[in-house]
């Protein structure tokens, strides 16, 4: 996909779908709905769909600009959480025998196994996420101001160094066997909404012809927020020169900044211009980290999550014991399809 094709895709006149890759598996939100497929060892895709009532809907002031941002960022984490989990069982991974550690966690705390092992690794990734995105940076900010650097340079290296840790992390992950798989499956949501985006049928082939870099992902939108809390940090806070202050300041203010950033990916993502597309590029470019090239059968899963989310299960499809549709094509998933009942076999 060329450069001027992509610079075409990224103003999309068509209703907003989002997406979150999942190991072996992709989910698709579209305005009322969402869906996750994965493909199990046999070959098959399980789906599952799911309505919801977007927050906004319910009261119009969580719709306005910059709270939509937090309430967003909220409501993805949520979301995103939910969807690891739900997409584990759906594979298999939740077959797994737990620690002793996870197992004595359950019965002290009464929840299952698999709400535990997921509780885990919830706390572990905010712990890591807080660790390295704020803890550290803040801590070379104060040691700066501590030797003598003025709070300008020493706020602009605390950015930098933050997003260069996001860098080394990103590529750190991709030499993961199975989270470049995920990255794969990431490229083909990508390629996936963007067919939808431009009106052509949900086909593996039309997919494939698109990039996998797309201006509303999450990553664009992390680099976004580090800019943005590194500018706010010029002006607020800059004689703050207590480690933990200044931590707890960044803390504080995220919610401020996610709102921020959430309308400016917004913006960049529905307007075009040689400025626009300038200040796109550094988030399209980080996407190639966290978005590598499908094959078929992975852009076959994520088209199934598109049909699914915005039509709805097929009729009659055959279950699995735990209740999830069974597909092999995602023909199989197209609007209107409706497999025979079993009294029509």
């Amino acid at each position: 996909m060329s450069d001027k094709n992509l610079k075409k895709q990224a103003a999309c006149p068509r209703v907003d779908i989002g997406g979150q890759a999942v190991m072996e598996g992709v989910m698709m939100k579209a305005p009322d709905a969402i869906a996750i497929t994965v493909r199990r060892p046999d070959g098959s895709m399980v789906v599952k769909r799911q309505e919801y009532t977007p927050a906004a809907r319910k009261h119009k002031w969580l719709g306005w600009p910059i709270i939509r941002g937090v309430v967003n960022m909220g409501s993805m984490l949520g979301m995103g959480m939910k969807t690891l989990e739900e997409s584990t069982k759906m594979l298999g991974v939740m077959d797994e025998e737990p620690t002793k550690f996870e197992k004595w966690l359950a019965q002290k705390l009464g929840k299952g196994i698999d709400k535990v092992v997921m509780a885990v690794a919830v706390v572990l990734a905010v712990l890591l996420s807080v660790g390295l995105f704020i803890l550290i940076p803040s801590a070379v900010e104060t040691g700066l101001m501590a030797i003598g650097v003025t709070g300008t340079p020493a706020t602009l290296i605390g950015g930098i160094v933050k997003i260069l840790i996001l860098i080394g992390y990103m590529i750190f992950c991709g030499f993961v066997p199975d989270v470049r798989r995920t990255f794969q499956y990431h490229g083909a949501e990508h390629k996936t909404v963007y067919c939808n985006e431009n009106g052509l049928p949900l086909t593996p082939e039309n997919a494939a012809q698109f990039t996998t870099l797309h201006p509303r992902c999450g990553t664009a939108f992390l680099l976004i927020v580090f800019v943005i809390s590194m500018l706010l940090f010029l002006v607020v806070g800059r004689g703050i020169n207590v480690w933990i202050w200044r931590f707890l300041l960044h803390l504080a203010l995220l919610p401020v900044v996610a709102g921020v950033s959430y309308e400016i990916l917004k913006g960049l993502a529905h307007a075009d211009g040689p400025v626009i597309r300038a200040l796109r590029w550094p988030g399209l470019q980080m996407q190639r980290l966290t978005t590598k090239q499908p094959d078929e059968k992975m852009l076959e899963v994520a088209i199934v999550s598109m049909n699914v989310a915005l039509h709805g299960l097929p009729e009659n499809a055959p279950k699995t014991e735990d209740g999830y549709t069974i597909l092999h094509s995602y023909k199989e998933s197209e609007k209107g399809y409706r497999f025979p009942a079993e009294n029509e076999a």
